[in-house]
């Protein structure tokens, strides 16, 4: 099966996967020209207030919208980090010494962090992928353990990878998970962080998956010639819908025969 359309991707998804969140796409803009030209050909959205990068994806993760976050809106000291937009501070240094055993490894692991360099980035533009504004840098998947297997399961098929080597950043697990996929152009698994869990709404145990914008028609249609040819899309259970039965494999007890 061939997509067309990257609404017939999301639709797939959704289906398929059984997804409860859209598969939001991100768009990075670094110039003045590229943004502007979003901001006419679609409708979209802007935070009324500063809000952290987890905080302005909700608009297009769980309403369906298209968020245009200019980076002056950007209130995550962390994401503002990553993204490029500062150097750092001791602020930093306090921030992430909880999480490390002492002064210098709290630097290394700051500086360690993916980062956006070069050009400065001027907005992030958040869709969910139905909405349809061109192909998008990073697309991100807010999902469950299985979800996650199939997706990235499908990805190092298509790009024969293997194993696939997740980078999980301290304190920046969508902003710099999203970073990496975008700048490695390589799929990436993380756990919530402390920021995207709370202010993120990741309170059902969801984990986040990133793959780069160009990847992820191939993905899908790897899913979609499963589907075709098994019947279904489940790697548990080959030939099965998802995630196929939640069953002990060869259990002769949990049976069924179709009635005469």
């Amino acid at each position: 099966m061939h997509f067309t359309h990257y609404a017939e991707i999301h639709e797939f998804f959704m289906r398929e996967l059984r997804l409860v969140h859209a598969p939001v796409g991100m768009r990075f803009f670094f110039d003045d020209a590229g943004l502007e030209s979003f901001r006419k050909a679609y409708e979209h959205y802007a935070p009324v207030k500063p809000l952290t990068f987890c905080q302005a994806e909700l608009g297009a993760r769980m309403e369906g919208l298209t968020i245009v976050l200019d980076m002056d809106k950007l209130w995550c000291q962390g994401a503002r980090f990553v993204f490029g937009l500062r150097d750092m501070e001791e602020a930093d240094l306090r921030l992430h010494r909880k999480f490390c055993t002492d002064d210098a490894q709290a630097r290394r692991v700051l500086e360690s962090k993916p980062r956006l360099t070069g050009k400065k980035l001027l907005a992030v533009a958040l869709s969910p992928l139905c909405a349809g504004t061109g192909q998008p840098d990073v697309v991100h998947f807010c999902c469950d353990n299985m979800q996650a297997y199939h997706i990235l399961n499908d990805w190092m098929a298509v790009r024969n990878v293997h194993p696939l080597r997740p980078v999980l950043c301290v304190n920046s697990a969508i902003c710099g998970g999203s970073v990496f996929s975008f700048v490695e152009a390589q799929a990436n698994l993380t756990l919530a962080c402390a920021g995207s869990y709370n202010s993120g709404k990741m309170e059902r145990g969801e984990i986040n998956v990133m793959v780069p914008g160009g990847h992820i028609r191939d993905v899908a249609e790897r899913m979609a010639a499963r589907v075709a040819e098994k019947g279904g899309i489940s790697l548990t259970r080959e030939g099965r819908p998802f995630p196929g039965p939640d069953i002990c494999q060869n259990c002769p007890l949990i049976a069924f025969r179709k009635a005469e």
